[in-house]
């Protein structure tokens, strides 16, 4: 099982995708047990939508709509153990990637 609160802080993930890897960085807050966050990669931030977490499952999941290089919709679903996180991005037309995440 894991908490809420060990998964609120800055994560640095890595997409494992065709064209190598991306890196990214994904930022949880709590705020009264609600659990919101960010993602940024080259210059952007974007607010993380659809955030749920499992705390049993220890499954976590989020939607980045991203603007550039080129507007795409990528929906992040993996598994929490400790201080990584292990899973697949679904990144629309393009497919599915599995990605990594190590607490920063």
């Amino acid at each position: 099982m894991v908490t809420q609160e060990e998964i609120v802080g800055k994560w640095s993930v890595i997409i494992h995708g065709p064209t190598g890897p991306q890196e990214t960085t994904l930022e949880l807050v709590s705020d009264n047990g609600i659990l919101s966050g960010t993602q940024s990669a080259m210059g952007q931030v974007e607010v993380a939508t659809d955030l749920t977490f499992d705390a049993e499952s220890g499954e976590l999941a989020w939607v980045n709509k991203i603007k550039k290089p080129l507007p795409i919709t990528l929906k992040f679903c993996g598994v929490v153990e400790g201080g990584n996180i292990s899973g697949k991005v679904n990144a629309a037309i393009m497919g599915a990637f599995p990605f990594t995440a190590v607490k920063a």
